[in-house]
C-alpha cells in the first residue's frame, strides 16, 4: 500500500487587542497574535501546529506567508511516516534562506509550526496521546508556572490572582532598572508560602557590566532561576564570569536555534536550565533530543512558551514526554487565543495540571469563536 502523504497545509492568523500590555525589557505587546497550522494527509487524518509570533506581532501574516510560500512546498506531497526524517530535509533546504534573507527566526518557527502539526496528526493516526506517541509512560500531573508577570506594583496583584488559580511557583519580568526591579520583587518574595518558587526573566536585558551589578542584589530572593540576563549571542567568557556572580542558576534556551547551539550550551556547565520553544525552533523533532540531552547531563529542562493554545498544549506534552524536574510555562497575561480554544481543558491544582485526554493534543480546535479576529487563511495543497 502506498504510505499517506501530507496532502493540505493551512494556516489562521489571529489577532486581538488586549486591555492590559504585556510589558517586557525589549518592549510591550498591546495585542496578541496567533498563526495557527493545520495539516492534513491524503487520508483526511489531521493535525495541529502553532508558529512562534508574540513579538513582534506584526510579523504574524509574514511568517504565516513564509510557511504557505516555501515551508509547505518543500513538505506537501512527501510521506509522514518519519516526522524526523521529513522535519531534517526541511531543515537542510531551509539553511541557505535563513542565510539569504537574514531571517532565521522567520523560517524556523514555520518549520516548527508544520513539524508540530505532524506529530500531532500521526499521534492521532495512532490512536495515541502525543505525549505518549513521543515516548513517555508517566500519565501524571505535570507542575506548572505562572509566567510573564509584569513588572510593578501590580506583579503582588498577579501573583495573588495566579495563586488563587492553583499555581505555586511564579516567574516575574524584570530588566526595567535597578528601583523597579527590586520593587517589584521585595512584596512578591515576601508573600510566598510554604513550597512556593520564585524565578525571574530579564529577557537579555542587561549588558555584561549591569548583569554583573544587578545579579547579586537578587540574592535576597532566593530564585529558582534568573533567565537571560545576558543577551543569547554573547561570548562564553561573559556567560561565565556572569554565572560565577549569579546567585540561582541561569536559564537559556528560547533564542537558540540548531542543536549545535544546544548542545554547546549544555555542555557548557553554565546554565542550569535549558528552554528550548517548541513554536520558535525544531518543533517536536528538534527539541525532545534536546530535552533527552538536557536532562541526561544533569540539567532542568523546561519548554518555554508563552503564546496560543496550540503550542502550550505542544509543550505540555513534550514535557509529559520526558519528565524530569520541569514546570510547564503558562503565560498570566490574559490571551482570548489560549483561553478561547482552550477553554476548561486545563485546569491548574495545587501547582500541577492533568494531561488531556484524547488523541494526539487532546484538543480539536474550533476556530469559529475566534472568526472575527481572523487577519489571514491560507491555504496550501500537493
Amino acid at each position: 500500500m502506498t504510505p499517506p502523504i501530507l496532502a493540505r497545509v493551512e494556516a489562521h492568523v489571529f489577532r486581538t487587542p488586549i486591555k492590559e500590555p504585556v510589558r517586557t525589557s525589549f518592549g510591550t505587546m498591546t495585542e496578541r497574535a496567533a498563526v495557527f497550522v493545520r495539516a492534513e494527509d491524503s487520508d483526511g487524518a489531521r493535525g495541529w501546529g502553532e508558529v512562534w509570533c508574540n513579538f513582534p506581532n506584526a510579523g504574524a501574516e509574514y511568517r504565516a506567508r513564509l510557511l504557505a510560500d516555501i515551508v509547505a512546498p518543500l513538505a506537501l506531497g512527501k510521506p509522514l511516516d518519519d516526522p524526523v526524517a521529513l522535519w531534517a530535509e526541511i531543515d537542510r533546504a531551509l539553511h541557505v534562506l535563513r542565510i539569504q534573507s537574514g531571517d532565521a527566526g522567520g523560517f524556523s518557527a514555520a518549520a516548527a509550526s508544520l513539524d508540530l502539526a505532524i506529530h500531532d496528526l500521526r499521534a492521532r493516526k495512532r490512536g495515541l496521546p502525543l505525549w505518549r506517541a513521543l515516548g513517555g509512560r508517566d500519565d501524571g500531573p505535570v507542575p506548572v508556572y505562572a509566567s510573564g508577570i509584569n513588572p510593578g506594583p501590580a506583579a503582588a496583584d498577579t501573583v495573588t490572582r495566579t495563586r488563587a488559580a492553583g499555581y505555586r511557583a511564579f516567574k516575574l519580568k524584570i530588566g526595567f532598572g535597578e528601583e523597579t526591579d527590586l520593587g517589584s520583587l521585595r512584596p512578591v518574595a515576601a508573600s510566598l508560602g510554604d513550597g512556593e518558587r520564585l524565578m525571574v526573566d530579564a529577557n537579555q536585558a542587561w549588558d555584561f557590566a549591569t548583569a554583573c551589578r544587578m545579579l547579586p542584589r537578587l540574592a535576597e530572593f532566593n530564585l529558582g532561576w534568573i533567565e537571560e540576563p545576558l543577551t543569547a549571542d554573547r561570548p562564553t567568557a561573559e556567560w561565565t564570569q556572569v554565572a560565577a556572580v549569579a546567585p540561582a542558576p541561569l536559564a537559556v534556551g528560547e533564542n537558540l536555534r540548531g542543536a549545535g547551539q544546544f548542545q554547546t550550551a549544555i555542555e557548557s556547565g553554565l546554565f542550569g536550565i535549558v528552554q528550548p520553544d517548541v513554536a520558535k525552533w525544531g518543533g517536536q523533532s528538534g527539541c525532545l533530543p534536546v530535552a533527552r540531552a538536557a536532562l541526561a547531563a544533569g540539567r532542568t529542562w523546561c519548554p518555554h512558551y508563552l503564546g496560543g493554545a496550540i503550542g502550550l498544549l505542544h509543550s505540555l506534552h513534550l514535557l509529559a514526554a520526558v519528565r524530569g524536574p520541569g514546570m510547564l510555562e503558562v503565560d498570566a497575561n490574559a490571551n482570548p487565543l489560549r483561553e478561547g480554544l482552550l477553554g476548561d481543558l486545563l485546569t491548574i491544582r495545587d501547582g500541577f495540571v492533568s494531561l488531556p485526554g484524547g488523541q494526539g493534543l487532546g484538543l480539536e480546535p474550533d476556530l469559529k469563536p475566534l472568526a472575527n479576529l481572523r487577519s489571514l487563511h491560507i491555504e496550501r495543497h500537493g
